[in-house]
């Protein structure tokens, strides 16, 4: 069992293949957080945390006089305000009395096979042979709330994740001021923090720094995950490398407003609390009620960066993902948002699908523009029936006219949003966010649908369910294009519009689940202006999201590098856009393009027509190059090998099988030098003791010092290596000249 109970020393030990987690249960107070770390024999802790009298740290009743065991330093489970620790709470309460907080004291516990689930919330899957839950129960004589502690272990991938759950069992309703999913105190060590900042088209930027003394929060009170604060964070011993050393990954389920709080306290001991932002929220919770908080992933390794990303990606790769395409390959698609934007018609995205179909790809995407009055982003949202004044014959044309062709159709939406200019907002002003008495924030000149409304949610599945029955759609881009203000929902009452925000993505997330259920062959992508709603909650429903409205290959090195930390590649959807770039005016090859976008969900962004022969042909090869690499690009393994933020001027990346034997090795120089010192990295993932050949070299946008169609000169002779030498002495590129030149480099194992 990966769960266990020591009786003689009151102690709850999850255990993985190479963690252990270990709860104290004290007698006669709150439970205790003893440890988690690298696996331990069973052996009791309490030592580990010596009673002693600290300056005002107040202590419970019954130790007035030996003031040794104050909860203000002791290292809890779970947190509450008022109870005489003054760090961060993870539950606030306020009763109908006016008395806030609650004394949690254990009351039972259960472990049981499989893992639990949440309603309403998304959260990862498993079965009783890949997981165990405990189930630990806490209450509060006084009010009779009783909360729950969910723990899912998962044994062999060294993962556990943690839920709350809140029943009122007593006879007065409370109201939840703040309801986190976990609290986790880690009393010794000198740790960073690693979080994933940025802004719209420049998102999960990684950012490292020592944790200071004192709350540093990681949150978005936007309504969504947002570009800006992405929920992940990780904590990392301040010695930790890629290769080596202690990490934590904290990843949130969720996909509305978060935080994550880390405090170093007077003691030298970290808190984590994790869960729902408590800002401009509050839950009433009647007799009888249940709350369930959103569920946080944990995974601790004491082998560096690199191998906690590995476990996360297998982790929401098999337990996370929508089962229907965990495995499945990806259709290369096009899409013709940078085309043509809002002006197109039939014949013009007939003539898009007839070129898609001459550079061998497999889908047509049409995006945004094609319903209602929609010829800007001023009107029309809301409006779900195609505009045949664009779309002549409407989609019973169009879509058999792109399956003729021997492609399949894709198309955009943006199901929570609405413009004034719109028969929907026009027929129903009531179902946008509004506040009474006040005119709207406005955001791309459309509101918000009020998705804590059951007759908006019943309007929108109608209508796309529909449309899903009617015609042959294949992939569906779900778009989110501004953040919520003005929150106030015309279906509560005033006294609970503090649920609202929370409200308002359990009904997004019932919304997907009932689409995604009925449709789960339909390719569901997530979107919010690129990525501002690229998080585990989302990946539930989507199997991949729109990494960035920034599609400037060399910009999303960066943004691919951050996302790599927690998202499997499969997630990422990345395409080749034209240039100069719509976002920056960066002029990047077109090779190069490819290299950095087959790190992920492959596609197009741009007008093949505006292509020459030269470059259609290059796509051609591109397109057979990237399905001969799709399996191993989305199971493999992913090596960060060097990233140009370190070393100014190139990134390095790998895919490695998980039996080792082939490895996909990319390259970007993003500053050519001249006087070359050498483009030097060392692979990993591979087998020390087998034998590799480099089985095919591909240069990208290559000028001038190298030229790329005489490779017996380019420095690329040696073509067998032993899985050491590749791994130890490493590999050195010869210099390559022209503006961001592009490499990728394919080893094979070779038969003994």
């Amino acid at each position: 069992m990966s769960i266990t109970f020591q009786e003689s020393g009151r102690m709850l030990i999850l255990s993985t293949a190479h963690t252990s987690y270990v709860l104290e249960i004290p007698e006669d107070r709150p439970i205790r957080h003893l440890y988690y770390g690298p696996r331990i024999s069973e052996d009791s802790l309490g030592y580990l945390f010596p009673t002693m009298d600290i300056s005002f740290s107040p202590n419970p009743h019954d130790f007035r006089e030996t003031r040794t065991i104050s909860a203000d330093v002791q290292p809890q489970e779970y947190s509450s305000i008022n109870t005489g620790d003054f760090r961060i709470p993870a539950l606030e309460v306020l009763t109908e009395d006016g008395v806030f907080g609650v004394d949690l004291r254990y009351v039972t516990h259960t472990i049981s096979p499989g893992k639990y689930t949440l309603s309403g919330l998304p959260c990862s899957d498993g079965t009783d042979g890949d997981a165990e839950t405990l189930t630990l129960t806490l209450a509060d004589a006084r009010t009779g709330l009783t909360v729950e502690l969910l723990y899912g272990v998962y044994a062999d991938e060294d993962v556990l994740t943690r839920s709350v759950r809140i029943l009122n069992k007593g006879q007065v309703t409370a109201e939840l001021r703040k309801v986190s999913s976990m609290t986790l105190d880690i009393p010794y060590g000198t740790w960073d923090l690693i979080h994933f900042h940025g802004r719209h088209a420049m998102e999960r930027q990684m950012e490292r720094f020592s944790l200071p003394h004192g709350r540093t929060c990681i949150s978005s009170l936007r309504g969504a995950s947002s570009h800006h604060h992405n929920p992940f964070v990780i904590l990392a011993d301040s010695a930790a490398t890629e290769t080596a050393g202690e990490a934590l990954a904290i990843l949130p389920v969720y996909s509305g407003n978060h935080q994550t709080e880390i405090e170093l306290d007077q003691m030298g001991l970290v808190r984590i609390v994790s869960g729902i932002a408590p800002d401009q929220f509050s839950w009433e919770l009647a007799p009888g009620a249940i709350f369930e908080a959103p569920e946080i992933i944990l995974s601790y390794t004491a082998s560096g960066l690199e191998h906690l990303s590995h476990t996360l990606h297998l982790f929401l790769s098999r337990h996370l993902l929508p089962a229907a395409w965990r495995n499945r390959p990806r259709p290369v698609l096009i899409n013709n948002w940078e085309a043509t934007y809002f002006s197109f018609t039939s014949e013009k995205i007939l003539a898009l699908a007839r070129e898609a179909r001459e550079l061998g790809l497999d889908m047509v995407v049409l995006d945004d523009g094609w319903f209602g009055r929609r010829n800007s982003d001023n009107a029309g949202l809301g409006d779900w029936t195609v505009n045949e004044a664009k779309l002549q014959g409407g989609f019973a044309d169009l879509i058999p006219g792109i399956e003729a062709l021997g492609l399949s159709f894709g198309l955009w939406i943006e199901p929570e949003m609405v413009n004034e200019d719109s028969d929907l907002y026009r027929a129903h002003p009531d179902w946008a966010l509004t506040v009474p008495g006040r005119s709207p924030t406005m955001g791309r000149n459309q509101l918000v649908l009020d998705m804590t409304n059951p007759e908006v949610r019943e309007y929108l599945y109608n209508t796309f369910s529909t449309l899903l029955r009617r015609y042959s759609i294949r992939y569906i881009k779900w778009d989110m294009n501004r953040n919520i203000t003005d929150v106030y929902s015309k279906t509560l009452p005033a006294h609970r519009q503090g649920e609202v925000c929370h409200r308002y993505i359990l009904g997004v997330y019932e919304l997907l689940e009932r689409l995604t259920r009925e449709f789960p062959d339909v390719l569901w992508e997530g979107c919010a202006g690129g990525g501002g709603r690229f998080d585990a909650g989302m990946l539930h429903y989507f199997p991949q999201i729109w990494l960035s409205d920034d599609t400037d290959a060399i910009e999303r090195l960066d943004i691919q590098y951050g996302s790599s930390f927690a998202y499997p590649l499969s997630t990422i959807s990345a395409h080749v856009s034209a240039c100069p770039n719509h976002q920056t005016g960066r002029t990047v090859p077109l090779g190069t393009r490819t290299v950095v976008a087959m790190t992920g969900a492959f596609g197009y962004e741009l007008d093949p027509a505006t292509l020459s022969t030269e470059e259609k042909a290059q796509i051609r090869d591109h397109v057979q190059r990237y399905r001969s690499y799709r399996e191993l690009i989305q199971t493999g393994l992913y090596y960060r090998l060097a990233h140009a933020g370190q070393n100014g001027w190139f990134t390095a990346w790998s895919s490695v099988s998980q039996d080792q034997s082939e490895a996909l090795v990319s390259v970007v120089i993003t500053r050519t030098r001249p006087n070359y010192t050498g483009v030097h990295f060392r692979l990993r993932g591979l087998d020390p003791s087998a034998r590799y050949r480099l089985d095919a070299v591909h240069l990208e946008g290559v000028r001038g010092i190298v030229d790329s169609g005489h490779m017996e000169t380019a420095g690329f002779e040696q073509v067998h290596f032993t899985g050491s030498t590749l791994l130890y002495a490493g590999y050195t590129l010869p210099q390559l000249g022209g503006d961001y030149p592009g490499v990728q480099l394919h080893f094979v194992r070779e038969q003994n």
